[in-house]
């Protein structure tokens, strides 16, 4: 993930960053992971007979959601993040990370607990449906904060590299290509999550299977490209200090 340093970096960008924290990397694997697990969980809530062990996903949705709520809760109450000119970061990165990992802790206290009893149940899906429905309103909420996330990207091109970072900066003349990217995975998490309550009113329907693809292919991208930004944060630390 990016900020929008390419005008910045002009004339060859310096940061200080012991005033700058930058930990999106971790973030981005996790909301990646998360949402391909989310994915998965589902699937397997859908697969009659399917054995699931609850307790392995309440590891799995628990060790995430720390990364998540302890970044994004860093992130979102520290105003702005940094002197740099990226207060922006807090609301982009910050609040949808916190977001996503408050719902994954839950969603791991419940499993940890309850879960035995719900992957038990006959009609299992009907009791899942039930258990998400109320946190939905949040979920489609968020959902439109990511479409606001995503318009603001592309209008102020808030992702674009500077020339400094390596492989993302070769685009730097090219602001709206990156701004176009990362603000199309966050259309794809959003369009999941204003549908997630229709999801739960549907099981078996068509927004099932939408909710599905678009957070399995934005959880994939947030996953390979937070892998990725280690080299290339790394180098873009190396090159403007």
């Amino acid at each position: 993930m990016r900020h929008s340093a390419y005008n910045l970096a002009a004339s060859g960008l310096k940061i200080d960053w012991t005033r700058m924290p930058t930990y999106n990397t971790i973030m981005s694997v996790a909301a990646g992971a998360g949402l391909l697990l989310v994915v998965a969980l589902g699937r397997q809530l859908l697969s009659p007979g399917r054995r699931i062990v609850p307790e392995a996903w309440a590891l799995a949705f628990g060790a995430l959601a720390f990364v998540l709520i302890a970044t994004g809760l860093h992130m979102t109450l520290t105003w702005p993040l940094a002197g740099q000119g990226f207060p922006f970061d807090n609301i982009v990165f910050g609040e949808p990370s916190l977001g996503f990992g408050v719902l994954l802790g839950c969603a791991s206290i419940y499993l940890w607990k309850r879960g035995a009893a719900l992957v038990e149940d006959p009609d299992r899906l009907t009791r899942t449906a039930g258990l998400a429905s109320p946190i939905s309103v949040f979920v489609f909420g968020m959902g439109l904060a990511c479409f606001g996330i995503a318009a603001a990207g592309w209008k102020y091109t808030l992702f674009s590299a500077p020339p400094e970072e390596p492989i993302s900066g070769e685009f730097a003349d090219h602001p709206m290509l990156e701004a176009s990217f990362i603000s199309s995975l966050y259309v794809l998490v959003g369009i999941g999550a204003i549908l997630f309550p229709l999801a739960l009113l549907r099981p078996k329907g068509w927004p099932v299977r939408v909710v599905g693809v678009v957070w399995a292919l934005s959880g994939l991208a947030f996953l390979f490209f937070g892998g990725m930004n280690y080299f290339t944060h790394i180098g873009l630390i190396v090159n403007t200090m």
